[in-house]
């Protein structure tokens, strides 16, 4: 395929990948792997946008800081 595109062929691995990775992201098990990683920290906002679409990501955003308060209220009570 390189050869007949006239692309060098690590190009065209890392063009099919993202690729298949944004795909898979839309899978409704990988979100919540994602999302379990991004609230515990293991990925960072920058790959949660690369992985899922901007409206996910930013939900999920939203939902971290929500429950990173509401621990917080919880804390200050007791």
């Amino acid at each position: 395929m390189a050869a007949v595109l006239g692309e060098d062929r690590t190009d065209i691995l890392v063009t099919a990948l993202r690729e298949y990775l944004q795909e898979a992201a839309h899978d409704d098990t990988l979100t919540q792997e994602i999302a379990a990683a991004y609230y515990d920290d293991e990925i960072s906002d920058d790959q949660l946008r690369a992985l899922l679409s901007i409206e996910e990501a930013a939900n999920l955003r939203v939902l971290k800081q929500q429950l990173n308060e509401d621990f917080l209220d919880e804390i200050s009570d007791t």
